[in-house]
C-alpha cells in the first residue's frame, strides 16, 4: 500500500480499488460497480442472512422496486422522513405518468399495501419475512463507497405481531440475531437506542449499531426498528382476534446494507490492504507454489492439495506462470486472504507445507499428515483474533467526560451524563459539533453537561459518518 492507514479517508479509497472490490468510474455519482470478488464477499454475507432469518422462522420475498406515490404518502411521517432523499419516475416514455413512481428508499410503503390483503385473521400472524434489494437514496452529502451511497445493497426484514408483546419479543430475537452476525463478521459495535429526534421515521423507536471506524467517526452498521401499531394504521393492516373483533397488528423491521463491508474493510485492515474474516472471506486459502527445481511435482503436489482442501474449504490454486512468488504473496496480502499456503522443493523433501497467517503473519511449518487438521484449527483462532483485536480497539475508543470542550476533541465515543431533555440534546450537539449516536442500556449518575440537573441516563456523543 502506498498509504498508511493513519490516513484512514485516503487508505481507504486505496485499498478498496486496489483490491478489486468495486469501480467507483460508474457514470452516476454515489453508484458503483461490484467487481467479482467484492461480489462474492458480499454474497457470501447475504448467504448467512438468508441462513440465520431462515433458521429464525422468516421467508424470504422480493418486493418490485417502484412504488406508486399514493402508497408511498400514505404514512405521513414517515415521508416526512424521507421526501428530499428519493429519486422519481415521472414519465413512461414520452407520456407522463398519471401517478408518480418512487424508486424505493426502504419497502415499507411497497410492502404493508399487500400485508393489508395478506393479514385477515389471528391464523396468518405472525408474519415474518425478508428481502435483500438495492435501495436508493438521493445523498447530497459526499458518497464514500459502502459507507454513504445513492444505490444501496439492502437487507431488511419486516415482521406483523398480533400484540405488543410479540413484537417486544421479536425485537429480543433480533438483538440475538445480530450477535450472530457480528460475531461472523468479527465486527465490534454497541447497542444504543436512537434520541426521539433521530429515531427512523415513523418508528416508536430504533435501536441502532455502532461501530467505531479508525478515523474514529461512528458507523451505524445495523437498525432495529419498534413500529407498534404506527405503520398498520396508516395501512390498515389489520386481523380478525379470537373473540371477533377487529385490531392492528404490531410491526417491527431490521435492516443492514453493504456498510458491513465498509466495517470490514475499515476495521480490519492494515497497511498491507484489506484483512478479511475466515468465515466470509471470498478465498479463505490461497495456494502459492514455490517453484525453482522440480516445476512439474511441486505443481502436481499444489493440486493435490487444492483438491484435498476443496471440499472443506474456498481455497484458490495460484499457479501463474508470469509472476513471482513475492508478487503473489504482495497480491493477496492486498485481498486479505486469512491463510496463505506455500509449498516448495524442500517442502517436497520434508513432506510438509508452510502456513502464513494473515492476522500476525506467523508462519508455521506442518507435516502433510497433520496440516488439514491445523488449517482448521488456524481459521478458527483468525477469526476469534480479528474479533478480540478489534473489540479492544474499540472499547480504547469509548471514554467517560465531563467537559463538552474534550468531548469535542476527542475521536470515538464519548459518553457524557444527559437529562434526556430534547432542548439538552441539541444544545449537547451545539457545543460539541457532534451527534447524540444513541443511549445504551448502562447507567451512571451523575449531573446532565447542560443544566445541571441530576440524572443516571447515559449518552453516547461522536461524529458519525
Amino acid at each position: 500500500m502506498d498509504i498508511p492507514k493513519d490516513n484512514f479517508p485516503e487508505w481507504y479509497n486505496e485499498v478498496i480499488e486496489r483490491a478489486k472490490l468495486v469501480d467507483k468510474r460508474y457514470p452516476v455519482k454515489g453508484m458503483h460497480v461490484w467487481l467479482p470478488y467484492g461480489w462474492k464477499l458480499m454474497r457470501n454475507i447475504d448467504e448467512y442472512f438468508r441462513k440465520i432469518f431462515t433458521e429464525h422462522n422468516h421467508e424470504e420475498v422480493y418486493f418490485p422496486l417502484l412504488v406508486p406515490e399514493t402508497d408511498f404518502k400514505k404514512e405521513g411521517e414517515h415521508i416526512r422522513g424521507l421526501e428530499n432523499e428519493v429519486y422519481w419516475v415521472t414519465h413512461g416514455g414520452a407520456t407522463p405518468l398519471d401517478v408518480k413512481l418512487v424508486l424505493r428508499p426502504t419497502s415499507e410503503t411497497a410492502m404493508y399495501p399487500l400485508f393489508s390483503l395478506w393479514i385477515r385473521t389471528h391464523a396468518d400472524l405472525p408474519l415474518r419475512i425478508f428481502q435483500i434489494v438495492n435501495v436508493f437514496r438521493y445523498e447530497t452529502k459526499q458518497t464514500r463507497t459502502f459507507i454513504r451511497v445513492r444505490e444501496v445493497h439492502f437487507f431488511e426484514s419486516h415482521t406483523a405481531h398480533a400484540t405488543a408483546e410479540e413484537s417486544e419479543e421479536q425485537i429480543r430475537e433480533n438483538i440475538e440475531i445480530w450477535k450472530k452476525v457480528a460475531k461472523k463478521l468479527a465486527l465490534p459495535y454497541v447497542l444504543v437506542k436512537k434520541a426521539d429526534w433521530d429515531k427512523f421515521p415513523g418508528a416508536h423507536y430504533s435501536i441502532g449499531a455502532e461501530t467505531i471506524m479508525p478515523s474514529g467517526r461512528t458507523l451505524q452498521i445495523a437498525t432495529i426498528h419498534q413500529y407498534l401499531q404506527n405503520f398498520a394504521k396508516a395501512y390498515d393492516i389489520k386481523y380478525l382476534k379470537e373473540d371477533g373483533t377487529h385490531d392492528y397488528v404490531h410491526q417491527t423491521t431490521f435492516g443492514m446494507s453493504e456498510r458491513l463491508v465498509g466495517a470490514i474493510v475499515g476495521i480490519h485492515g492494515d497497511n498491507r490492504g484489506l484483512v478479511i474474516p475466515p468465515e466470509i472471506a471470498p478465498i479463505q486459502i490461497v495456494i502459492v507454489p514455490i517453484i525453482m527445481k522440480e516445476k512439474e511435482r511441486i505443481l502436481e503436489e499444489a493440486k493435490k492439495i487444492e483438491d484435498e482442501l476443496k471440499p472443506y474449504y474456498r481455497v484458490y490454486l495460484d499457479d501463474r506462470d508470469n509472476y513471482t512468488p513475492g508478487y503473489k504473496f504482495y497480491e493477496w496480502e492486498l485481498k486479505g486472504v486469512p491463510l496463505r499456503l506455500e509449498i516448495g522443493p524442500r517442502d517436497l523433501e520434508n513432506n510438509q507445507v508452510v502456513l502464513v497467517r494473515r492476522d500476525t503473519f506467523e508462519k508455521i511449518n506442518i507435516g502433510r499428515e497433520e496440516y488439514m487438521e491445523k488449517i482448521g484449527e488456524l481459521l478458527k483462532e483468525i477469526q476469534e483474533n480479528l474479533l478480540r483485536r478489534a473489540e479492544k480497539e474499540m472499547r480504547e475508543k469509548i471514554k467517560k467526560f465531563e467537559n463538552l470542550e474534550e468531548v469535542k476533541e476527542h475521536k470515538g465515543i464519548a459518553v457524557v451524563n444527559w437529562c434526556g431533555s430534547e432542548e439538552c440534546g441539541h444544545k449537547i450537539e451545539e457545543l460539541t459539533d457532534k451527534k447524540i449516536i444513541g443511549i445504551p442500556q448502562e447507567k451512571r449518575k451523575g449531573i446532565c453537561a447542560i443544566c445541571g440537573k441530576e440524572t443516571d441516563i447515559v449518552a453516547y456523543v461522536a461524529k458519525p459518518y
